[in-house]
């Protein structure tokens, strides 16, 4: 009796050695489980991560609540909102507003051909109906994020610089960015001649002024003091804007990389690289714009 009660201790003994072998040895293996649980990141939670990367000195907190993604900025709520950046007061009113953009924006700019039929119409109904768009882009984000709440609230963060020889006025918050762009793009110029010979081209030089987006209800990003517009003395029939090209060329949508004016490619990276967007990258071309847009680079990985 006792032999067998002994076999049996030890038959016991070596199962449980066996099985915590095998349950350490199968914790260990990091394929063992053919499912593993995925969770979804949303755009909402994209954008609002993007932002707080791109504004830290700002936005101090972000949190999922009631039911949307939302960050904190100089004492208020601000929600997604379905792209629209709403604060909280006016979550009810958000169908009386259209979203903010937070868009695709290449790496390089992609090979030019000329748009398929779709977009053809879409292009053609935006330059139709664009003077009609009555729902305005709420400004409550971007007016809180620079302090613009007014035209004298915002004269009051704007600084004097001179930037490649003009003067301009822009926000005081990216005045350092832009003198590190003029700083990279000098140093370019000792070593690529065509970069020099841009800055010499430069005839004027648009920063700050108090305005809407022509034919919209949006505030430009030009009456925060975070756009720029420089133009060559002559632009040598080039094109540079798609709405000065739509008014006398019913097709602007079909104007070739070749006939617009665009900046060297280093002095566009260089801008990118300081937190700033290329128009000439967008759909509705602008190639002498630029404007502080960091967010849009963070969310494509390019920041």
């Amino acid at each position: 009796m006792k032999k067998k009660l002994a076999v049996f201790l030890l038959i016991v003994l070596f199962m449980n050695v066996f099985s915590c072998r095998s349950k350490q040895s199968l914790s260990n293996k990091t394929d063992f489980y053919p499912y593993t649980e995925t969770v979804e990141v949303t755009r909402a939670e994209q954008v609002i991560r993007a932002l707080r990367q791109a504004y830290p000195d700002r936005i101090d907190i972000i949190e999922y609540r009631n039911d949307d993604w939302a960050f904190h900025m100089r004492g208020t709520w601000f929600y997604f909102a379905g792209g629209r950046i709403l604060p909280e007061h006016r979550i009810e009113h958000s169908a009386n507003y259209r979203s903010l953009q937070f868009y695709n924006y290449p790496e390089e700019l992609p090979p030019w051909t000329p748009p398929p039929p779709e977009e053809t119409a879409r292009f053609n109904s935006w330059t139709n109906n664009r003077s009609q768009n009555t729902i305005a882009r709420s400004s409550y984000f971007l007016d809180a994020l620079w302090q613009a709440h007014s035209r004298a609230e915002i004269e009051s963060h704007l600084v004097r610089i001179t930037f490649l020889g003009r003067n301009a006025r822009v926000h005081r918050l990216i005045h350092d960015n832009l003198k590190q762009v003029e700083a990279q793009i000098r140093a370019a110029a000792r070593t690529n001649p065509p970069v020099q010979v841009w800055i010499d081209s430069i005839g004027t030089m648009e920063s700050w002024g108090w305005r809407n987006i022509a034919d919209t209800q949006a505030r430009s990003y030009h009456s925060y003091g975070i756009a720029i517009d420089i133009l060559p003395r002559n632009l040598g029939g080039r094109q540079t804007y798609w709405l000065w090209t739509s008014q006398y060329r019913r097709d602007w949508w079909n104007v070739s990389y070749n006939e617009r004016y665009h900046p060297p490619a280093v002095v566009i990276k260089i801008f990118e690289a300081s937190g700033f967007v290329w128009g000439g990258k967008w759909p509705l071309f602008d190639t002498m714009h630029f404007e502080y847009r960091p967010e849009i680079l963070i969310l494509n990985g390019l920041l």
